[in-house]
């Protein structure tokens, strides 16, 4: 009995690895590479699977933790940027801080989610889309700052 619901535990999770695949695919393109040798291969799957867990946990945690703070999956860049790209207009100083989820959907509105109130949680493509967006700001913030300065 013990190894039967170990290996319907095992199944359960089975969605979760497809859908990390369907990441690693779908965004990152993995197949489409055209590396010659197996050592560049490697090196592209590696990066590409911790892209694709921080897609995916995004996703899921947007899901699960509703409380969580938003220092557990983005930097103080990332949350500063954030705010400026997408201001609150009803945000005051007494207002509690946001949360991880409130930053989530700012993410996944820069991939074209669009918020409504009937519709469903972000999902991991438009999440993708949002987080190339932010990290490609974040990278051009950080090279101004380097060369122009604060």
């Amino acid at each position: 009995m013990k190894e039967a619901l170990e290996k319907i535990q095992w199944y359960a999770l089975r969605w979760k690895i497809e859908l990390f695949h369907k990441i690693l695919k779908s965004g990152c393109r993995a197949e489409e590479s055209r590396l010659r040798t197996a050592t560049r291969l490697v090196n592209l799957i590696a990066t590409c699977c911790v892209v694709a867990w921080r897609i995916f946990w995004l996703t899921m945690i947007n899901r699960s933790q509703l409380a969580a703070k938003p220092t557990v999956a983005l930097t103080q860049l990332e949350l500063r940027l954030l705010d400026r790209l997408s201001p609150d207009p009803t945000t005051s100083a007494q207002s509690p801080p946001p949360l991880l989820s409130h930053y989530i959907v700012k993410i996944a509105r820069l991939g074209g989610y669009l918020a409504r109130a009937c519709d469903p949680a972000p999902g991991n493509i438009v999440m993708w889309r949002g987080l190339a967006l932010l990290t490609d700001i974040a990278i051009g913030y950080s090279l101004r700052v380097e060369i122009v300065g604060n």
